[in-house]
């Protein structure tokens, strides 16, 4: 039988930060109230594109893998905010790459995406359609911010990660996986606006968040935990089976709590929300990167993953770690710095929704 191992992993996190004290010059609220309700202490904003972060991660996974982009067969793009719509923004990361061969796609399911299209590129490795893939999550999704909502603003950041799967005979890589998405909840979590509606032909795209904490505290955690109960039954596996656990990095709080209902302990947990925010379908690779490189991840491991999304997108999977842990190169892949601070980087999104961007230059 085949697997689909994972051979290669990297991830591309913007240098430009914004901390909770940074946050706090624009709306009303300080690093205690947001620490204390979500875990996070900072998020990374972008200068550079969703595509172009996604060429970053991506140039990092290959070197990992110790491939060559024009061995891919197919590039896999996870995101909710994509470049453009047509053509998808896949096809000019396989390009970037120089992928030459590959097929190219993106995948909308929010922050479900990445797990979504692994879920994908694993079954067409199975099945022997494929034998390689780049499978990435990148969001730019601080574009989308409302400076007038103070009780969601301050949730999400930009970076994109990303892993190379390789058909393998080994036992190893996506085990098992289980996708759903909860009825009848699109509403409490969305960007109404943001696509083909009537309402962009007036020329006033006005992007703004709905975001309802307690129906998408009360779904998430039930959503991820369905699936992972569901995932565990289909590998026959225990909760105490499984040696680290990887969630999407929405809200500590959700974590937490789901840990508690898996008799989870949280030494086993993938927490870095705390560096990141949540961005969305680049939150499990990124956090797989960097359990990696802090030894958190041993070869052999079974890797528990759980995500939910706007939608409400859900899904869990169970990762047979395969034998590597150390990537077997570096690329050398880099853009240029942005000069200047996240307040200049941010000065039009500001200035739309009513902050004054010149006050906050002058600090």
């Amino acid at each position: 039988m085949s697997y689909a191992q994972i051979t290669g992993w990297g991830k591309y996190a913007p240098p430009l930060l914004m901390t909770n004290d940074d946050m706090a010059k624009i709306v009303d609220t300080s690093d205690e109230w947001i620490f204390s309700r979500s875990g996070i202490r900072q998020r990374h904003y972008s200068h550079i594109s969703t595509g172009e972060m996604a060429w970053l991660a991506g140039e990092q996974a290959l070197a990992a893998a110790g491939l060559k982009a024009d061995e891919l067969d197919l590039v896999i793009l996870g995101s909710t905010t994509p470049e453009e719509f047509c053509p998808n923004t896949a096809s000019w990361v396989k390009n970037k790459l120089g992928a030459s061969k590959a097929a190219a796609f993106d995948l909308n399911s929010a922050c479900t995406s990445w797990l979504y299209g692994m879920n994908v590129a694993t079954d067409m490795v199975k099945s022997g359609s494929i034998g390689k893939a780049l499978v990435i999550g990148a969001e730019r999704i601080s574009l989308a911010m409302d400076w007038s909502k103070r009780e969601s603003c301050f949730l999400f950041g930009d970076g994109a990660g990303a892993v190379v799967i390789e058909s393998s005979q080994q036992k190893s890589g996506l085990l098992a996986a289980h996708l759903s998405c909860v009825p009848d909840s699109r509403d409490c979590l969305r960007l109404p606006t943001f696509g083909f509606t009537p309402a962009h032909f007036t020329g006033d795209l006005h992007v703004s968040l709905d975001f309802e904490g307690q129906e998408i505290f009360k779904s998430a955690v039930k959503g991820m935990a369905d699936a992972i109960a569901t995932v565990l039954e289909r590998e026959g596996l225990e909760a105490e089976d499984i040696d680290f656990f990887v969630p999407h990095q929405a809200n500590v709080r959700i974590i937490q709590t789901l840990a508690k209902r898996l008799n989870f302990p949280m030494e086993k947990v993938m927490v870095c929300i705390d560096k990141y925010a949540n961005t969305s379908a680049a939150a499990i690779p990124l956090a797989l990167c960097d359990a990696l490189a802090t030894g958190r991840i041993k070869p052999g491991m079974k890797v528990l993953t759980a995500s939910f999304g706007a939608g409400l997108t859900c899904g869990a999977a169970v990762i047979q770690w395969g034998d590597r842990v150390e990537p077997m190169g570096h690329s050398d892949a880099a853009v240029p710095d942005y000069e200047g601070t996240v307040f200049d980087l941010m000065k039009d999104s500001f200035a739309y929704y009513g902050v004054d961007a010149e006050h906050l230059l002058s600090k």
